[in-house]
């Protein structure tokens, strides 16, 4: 018979070789540790994303987005202005945009207001409009106004450096870096592009061109993305996707997802959903984003990106 106290001290012996195989068992279960280059890279792409949104022509400054009707359009801190203004230093009526009958859009300041053009005193000489060479900027107190066209019709956008939008921002919150959602697809040009009907966060569905599809393998599931392009010839394919994220940790609309365009006689692409990002939409109320079209809603999680931001 063996005595109680050698079973014990062969117990003890065994404790720590049996702690060191379990260690090893959990150790063999856990995902491979992200490759340092590829998180810096990562980290690198959200650090210039967090300025970008916080530069004085980042999203969080506008603090309006306004049509403008045919006659006068008013701009000042009067709540009842076409265009209402909030910032300090703004009179009530600061002036007006005025959109003639011939289209174009010249501005009225009220005299004694702080409006200038382009640093200058304001003419009657039409505005030139964003996108446009020597595109005009109204200034009143330190609130910029741009005029610009979009599907053919006029409006004013203004932003505010000091907005309280911005002044709140929290950051973006993310999901952790997961390097095995940066996945190679199949690409798989259409014969011509094709229109496709892409849903807005603001207003009607619009138009957009279909070059193909991208193939892929996710979470042991064939599954596809149809991007869409601004242009034929475009060297970028611009994807907005939904999964079973949306809604809840993700924006519902879905989230934007952009890669280089495979040259021509390659099929590779590189789709990471590590840089994922929520669109423009779900951080102001100014913004008109596309969503995700129904064959983009992912059957899947995909816990990788930019999460649903929060708001002060």
């Amino acid at each position: 018979m063996t005595a109680p106290g050698a079973v014990l001290e062969t117990g003890m012996r065994l404790a720590p070789a049996l702690l060191s195989l379990l260690a090893l068992l959990v150790a063999c279960d856990r995902p491979p540790a992200a490759d340092p280059d590829y998180v810096r890279e990562i980290e690198a792409a959200r650090a210039a994303r967090h300025a970008e949104l916080t530069t004085e022509d980042g999203w969080l400054t506008i603090v309006a987005r306004e049509p403008l009707a045919p006659g006068e359009n008013t701009f000042g801190s009067d709540p009842s202005s076409r265009i209402a203004l909030e910032a300090d230093g703004i009179p009530p009526r600061a002036g007006a945009f005025v959109v003639r009958e011939d289209g174009a859009v010249v501005l009225r300041a009220e005299p004694g207001a702080p409006v200038t053009v382009n640093g200058g005193a304001p003419t009657d000489a039409p505005l030139v409009p964003e996108g446009e060479e020597r595109a005009d900027v109204v200034t009143v107190g330190r609130v910029r106004l741009a005029y610009f066209v979009k599907d053919g019709a006029p409006y004013v956008r203004a932003r505010d450096p000091e907005s309280a939008r911005l002044r709140g921002f929290p950051g973006l919150s993310h999901f952790p870096i997961d390097p095995e959602l940066r996945v190679e697809g199949r690409w798989e040009p259409y014969d011509a592009p094709r229109d496709v009907e892409v849903p807005s966060s603001r207003g009607p569905a619009r138009t957009a061109l279909a070059p193909g599809l991208v193939r892929f393998t996710l979470g042991g599931r064939e599954l596809s993305l149809e991007p869409t392009v601004e242009s034929p010839d475009d060297a970028t394919l611009f994807f907005v996707f939904a999964d079973a994220t949306s809604g809840s940790e993700s924006y519902g609309g879905g989230r934007f997802l952009s890669v280089p365009r495979p040259a021509a006689g390659t099929a590779r692409v590189v789709l990471d959903f590590n840089l994922a990002e929520t669109p423009p939409c779900s951080l102001t109320p100014f913004a008109s984003c596309p969503m995700a079209l129904p064959r983009n809603t992912l059957p899947i999680r995909v816990e990788a990106g930019e999460k649903a931001p929060s708001h002060p």
